[in-house]
């Protein structure tokens, strides 16, 4: 976008609600939200939305959030990974088929407090695990930090030497939806 990111922006970390409140008395000049913050920061009309992962693209072509385990509990419990990837990908299903159920849990358990932002929230994430490419997903981000200085490692080599996508592929032919 023709921005240095060392020279043109100054980044600076607050707690969400600080961060919103800087925003709001003209402090900073940007924010990056995490659900319920950008639905709290719509209702108080603070700000706008600059991009969103869900719908602008090209970001919205790939995963938001990946798994990552550690490297030698990966390899000593396998069973127990692809079990919990499994879970996580079973849960994944069933915020997609159950949207509604998803978020009064969520509220339930103490994850949020508003319902209706849950439930906008969970109605809004596209679920595609079976659709999108993991490893394509890793190489458009690896590349993007690449290019701005915050990855040493290059996206091929990031690839080649920490990725395993065998149990992800597993699940993929076990949990056809």
């Amino acid at each position: 976008m023709g921005l240095d990111l060392h020279k043109d922006i100054h980044f600076v970390t607050h707690p969400g609600p600080e961060s919103i409140r800087l925003l709001k008395e003209g402090k900073i000049d940007a924010y990056l939200g995490f659900p319920p913050e950008p639905q709290e920061m719509r209702e108080q009309q603070i700000g706008h939305v600059v991009i969103s992962s869900i719908v602008d693209r090209p970001w919205s072509q790939y995963f938001c959030c990946m798994l990552a385990g550690n490297r030698e509990f990966v390899r000593a419990n396998p069973v127990a990974t692809k079990r919990a990837l499994r879970a996580i990908l079973k849960a994944a299903d069933f915020c997609a088929s159950e949207p509604e159920q998803s978020a009064q849990f969520m509220v339930d358990h103490g994850y949020t407090e508003r319902y209706d932002h849950a439930l906008e929230v969970v109605k809004a994430l596209p679920y595609q695990w079976r659709e999108y490419s993991a490893e394509d997903t890793l190489r458009f981000y690896a590349l993007r930090l690449h290019e701005v200085g915050m990855l040493k490692s290059t996206p091929q080599k990031l690839l080649a030497e920490g990725t395993d996508w065998r149990f992800l592929n597993e699940l993929k032919r076990e949990l056809k939806g």
